[in-house]
């Protein structure tokens, strides 16, 4: 199985399991922590989850690092692997991470849940502001009255202020509400003040409701050429 493979099809799972959850967006390769690293889909409605696919393409060289980061800022995050690489991943990856093993039955891609994620509690203050564009910062801490001496500094030292500025959940929330404002704008950001990659535009792709969402069969929607643009789910 290919990582192309299994990404259709979890996109597919996503949205069906998602469906009927106002506010859901499903980004594709959605750069964290200043543009450190990406996370192949990043699921956003009042958490913001990640799910990194590991194909029998791949090697689990770079998983350590990629995990350093993704526990800095998701709430939740799920490996979408395959038999090849699950019990080493299991070894590899902390408990709270969820993983989840893509099979091939017959002509499609289903998804066994091994291990369901659990809440991360030990995000990072500065890596949830550096989700934010400096602008985006500054508004935050003007609104509490500390954005005094730092319009005109890098954001570094914005984004340092606003982290020490509000209590980790005040920042979770924060966060995820901006990005969720930005995916749901037809307008283009600013380029280059995120590690959140601009342009992000809306896409409204077809999404069948589906209670049960596995097995998960063969996907009638084609993969969007520009993963880095995000869907609302509808």
């Amino acid at each position: 199985m290919r990582d192309g493979d299994i990404r259709r099809e979890l996109d597919v799972l996503l949205r069906r399991q998602h469906a009927e959850v106002p506010g859901t967006f499903i980004r594709h390769e959605m750069g964290l922590c200043g543009g450190k690293r990406r996370i192949d889909i990043a699921l956003l409605n009042g958490e913001l989850a990640g799910f990194e696919i590991k194909s029998d393409e791949d090697t689990l060289l770079r998983l350590s690092g990629q995990a350093s980061v993704y526990n800095q800022v998701l709430d939740r995050v799920t490996l979408v692997t395959t038999p090849h690489h699950q019990e080493k991943a299991m070894d590899l990856l902390p408990t709270w991470w969820g993983i989840m093993v893509a099979k091939q039955h017959q002509d499609r891609i289903v998804f066994e849940e091994v291990r369901q994620p659990a809440v991360n509690t030990d995000l990072d203050p500065f890596a949830l502001s550096q989700m934010l564009w400096r602008g985006e910062a500054l508004e935050e801490l003007r609104a509490k009255g500390l954005s005094r001496g730092l319009s005109n500094k890098a954001r570094h030292y914005v984004w340092l202020a606003l982290s020490k500025a509000a209590p980790t959940c005040e920042l979770r929330d924060m966060v995820r509400e901006r990005i969720k404002d930005r995916l749901g704008s037809t307008g283009d950001p600013p380029h280059g003040q995120s590690g959140v990659r601009p342009p992000i535009a809306t896409n409204r792709w077809p999404v069948q409701a589906h209670r049960s969402p596995e097995p998960v069969g063969q996907s009638h929607y084609p993969l969007p050429n520009n993963l880095g643009r995000a869907s609302e789910v509808s």
